[in-house]
């Protein structure tokens, strides 16, 4: 047995310390970060409004060949094929800079725009950063990839947050959390469609079901379910329909949780999903 020294444990406990508060000064840096749209046009569903789905705005076809040629059916990506063809996903991004969504796009045109602008996003930007072992080894204003604003929207610069947390997350379904991707093992994982205005409701039932079921949760105890830290970092999403956090997985879930369960979380791990 390892005993340890005062002067270990004390050293222990400050380094837990430093390291609890550098993530509590993340969060609210990044939260500082996404006060407002910056511009960006949004439409907010309201009162468990359904997504109003419709035929194409815009065309995602090249980056849905991209999607297609470069991701596997388990969501990882091909990062050194993907980096050949660079130019046809910046010209993708491009085009969408070039195409912000318009006060007369329905809502399923504009959750396509933005969850496709932040997952190509992301994929450019780790190819550009020659493939890291995480995401988070990017650097960005202290030290956090997530508030770096490179993704360009008609002339203005965003950062990730700014997309996910003053977009997306205030159009108001949670299912947004497994459509978006961070390139990360612990993530959902990033299908090989493109969204589009007509797909958007279907894909992301898709990728909600195919998530809760994955094991990036333990559900085989029924009263004793380990869920992805996704839940823990968005509970108030999940459950801002009046539903408690089970009721919102079991719509999901194959195994159902018990209603008065011990819910904990697994460790999220951030290695690159590169295949």
């Amino acid at each position: 047995m390892k005993f340890e020294s005062g002067n270990d444990s004390a050293f222990a406990k400050a380094n837990y310390t430093m390291k609890k508060i550098a993530y509590l000064l993340a969060v609210l840096l990044i939260a500082a970060s996404c006060v407002s749209s910056g511009g960006l046009h949004y439409d907010s569903l309201q009162n468990g409004e359904k997504i109003e789905t419709s035929r194409a705005q815009l065309d995602h076809s090249n980056y849905d060949a991209l999607l297609k040629k470069y991701v596997n059916e388990a969501g990882f990506v091909d990062y050194k094929g993907l980096a050949t063809e660079q130019a046809k996903l910046k010209s993708y991004l491009t085009y969408l800079s070039t195409n912000p969504p318009r006060k007369d796009w329905e809502t399923g045109e504009q959750f396509a725009y933005y969850i496709n602008l932040y997952n190509a996003s992301t994929l450019d930007l780790i190819i550009d950063n020659d493939m890291p072992g995480s995401i988070q080894d990017i650097k960005g204003p202290f030290g956090q990839v997530w508030i770096k604003k490179f993704i360009n929207v008609n002339g203005d610069e965003y950062s990730l947050a700014d997309i996910e947390k003053s977009v997306l997350q205030k159009m108001g379904d949670p299912r947004i959390h497994f459509a978006i991707n961070c390139a990360s093992y612990s993530c959902p994982k990033l299908l090989r469609t493109a969204y589009t205005g007509k797909n958007v409701d279907e894909l992301m039932e898709r990728a909600a079901t195919e998530f809760v079921n994955s094991d990036k949760n333990d559900l085989s105890e029924s009263s004793n379910p380990k869920l992805s830290s996704i839940f823990k970092f968005y509970t108030s999403d999940f459950t801002s329909n009046g539903m408690t956090l089970v009721e919102y997985v079991n719509q999901y879930a194959n195994n159902k949780i018990d209603a008065g369960a011990n819910v904990t979380y697994k460790d999220y791990d951030w290695s690159l999903n590169k295949q």
